[in-house]
């Protein structure tokens, strides 16, 4: 079993930055697992944000938030990150970490991953 603990949300004024952290813990390779952050804004459906290959080698990101957000990791210390700047009121969601263990393309479908954390709230305003 895999926990993911997302941290690092928070209020932030439109135009700011926020760093999300996503520690990975329990019976886990964490260097065998592409990681995702999806997200839910209030009345909507969750959607994808970014993903990251396994090793790290790869990325990708939603239109919306592309040159904006950043995805990395650091397999030593099994977390998964995401920088986000130059933040929008329409940013403003519960963002969640997501894994699945593959080496293949992370893919932006929820459906593909199957460990949670258990969101974290940002909250662009000013």
């Amino acid at each position: 079993q895999v926990e993911l603990v997302e941290s690092g949300g928070g209020l932030a004024q439109p135009g700011g930055s926020l760093r999300l952290s996503c520690a990975a813990s329990g019976r886990t390779s964490f260097n065998t697992y592409a990681m995702g952050w999806f997200r839910r804004a209030p009345g909507k459906e969750r959607e994808f944000v970014a993903a990251i290959s396994w090793s790290g080698g790869s990325t990708y990101y939603s239109d919306s938030v592309k040159g904006r957000f950043t995805i990395s990791r650091d397999n030593a210390e099994n977390t998964v990150y995401l920088q986000m700047n130059s933040l929008k009121p329409e940013d403003t969601a519960v963002y969640y970490c997501a894994g699945r263990q593959t080496y293949d393309r992370p893919g932006d479908l929820d459906v593909l991953y199957k460990y949670w954390g258990q969101g974290t709230q940002v909250t662009v305003a000013s």
